[in-house]
């Protein structure tokens, strides 16, 4: 799957937003220092004809973008022809990184032509100065139905609270609002919110960082740590915490987050998925990147689970079609049997040693 190329800055799976069909489909990106390739994959294998490319000179780059509720992990490239990209990471890290080396290949660009200035939106110099922003004014942007931050239903600790959002979402949408200037700017301010009872935690990370933390470090930067608005406010509607044995098992600590290829039960093809590594309890699931749907397609418990590399030596027992390299093989405790591929034989490892840290 890695590209030969000596010039390659970065590689991976994002999922791209079509052109004419709004549809989401994963594909393999290549940045090299002058444009972003992406092409398809096939079988388990990428395919060799190259799908598209975005140009990187003077292309602009918005991360955090947040326009779409389900997809919060997507970067926007806008291209010199106005041509604009919609590529949605895995994790927040890998998003971040992603747009960072990006960014530093169009300032390299940049500064080959003697121009200076940022492409990253959230290093842009315009937009208020943390000291001139009204608090109030900030509250009624995050509270607009339309405009305004997204609540949602959230698990902690085997609870659901619903109408909540996370910390991470709101530094997000501080920062894609120009609000304020980088994330650190944004927690300062999503702190001053919290200090003056607008914003309120929700469940134990939360509430317990509330109780620990200093007076200017308490909102936490974090998707798992959970914030509602205030109570006074009548909101649009309230938390509330319910406790489900189907939620439980997505309850956990996520330990880890991939795109990885997975072998179908009936039909025997290859395709893209989501995986989720969570802790305590001990479960991998897996979604379906082409879906809005925040639910997960499939998923088992890790207890008494056993985890093998396969060999690349030929095409292993139970894998339909010429698909080998970094291959391994995930037994439940029902003796149900998993064929998944990684990217490299590096991410491969690393999924196989965190899984079995948790079986």
């Amino acid at each position: 799957m890695e590209t030969k190329k000596n010039t390659t800055l970065r590689e991976g799976f994002l999922v791209k937003r079509g052109h004419l069909v709004h549809n989401w489909k994963p594909r393999w990106f290549v940045l090299v220092p002058d444009k972003l390739l992406y092409y398809k994959y096939d079988g388990g294998k990428r395919d060799s004809c190259q799908r598209g490319k975005i140009l990187l000179k003077d292309c602009e780059i918005t991360s955090p973008f947040l326009d779409y509720e389900n997809r919060p992990l997507v970067i926007k490239l806008r291209t010199k022809n106005g041509v604009d990209h919609f590529l949605e990471a895995c994790s927040r890290e890998e998003r971040d990184d992603w747009a960072g080396d990006i960014s530093a290949a169009t300032e390299k660009l940049r500064g080959a032509e003697g121009v200076k200035g940022p492409d990253l939106q959230t290093a842009t110099t315009t937009g208020p100065q943390l000291h001139d922003i009204n608090l109030i004014k900030v509250l009624e942007s995050m509270y607009d139905v339309h405009s305004g931050i997204k609540m949602g239903s959230h698990l902690d600790h085997g609870s659901l609270y619903s109408n909540c959002f996370s910390g991470s979402a709101v530094v997000d949408w501080l920062v894609f609002s120009q609000l304020a200037l980088t994330r650190v700017e944004a927690l300062t301010l999503a702190s001053a919110l919290q200090e003056e009872s607008f914003l309120w935690p929700v469940g134990l990370k939360s509430v317990e960082a509330l109780r620990t933390a200093g007076l200017t470090e308490h909102f936490m930067d974090d998707s798992t740590a959970l914030y509602s608005f205030s109570d006074s406010l009548k909101k649009r509607g309230s938390v509330k915490a319910e406790t489900s044995m189907s939620a439980v098992e997505l309850s956990g600590k996520v330990i880890k987050r991939g795109y990885l290829l997975k072998q179908g039960h009936r039909r025997k093809n290859w395709k893209v998925r989501l995986f989720v590594l969570r802790s305590e309890p001990a479960y991998l699931h897996y979604y379906d990147p082409t879906k809005d749907d925040i639910s997960p397609v499939g998923g088992f418990s890790l207890r008494a689970c056993l985890v093998s590399s396969l060999g690349d030596n030929g095409v292993p027992s139970g894998v339909k079609g010429n698909i080998q390299g970094n291959l391994f093989k995930i037994i439940t405790q029902e003796d149900t049997h998993y064929f998944i591929q990684a990217p490299t034989e590096q991410q491969k490892m690393d999924w196989i040693e965190a899984i079995r840290q948790h079986t």
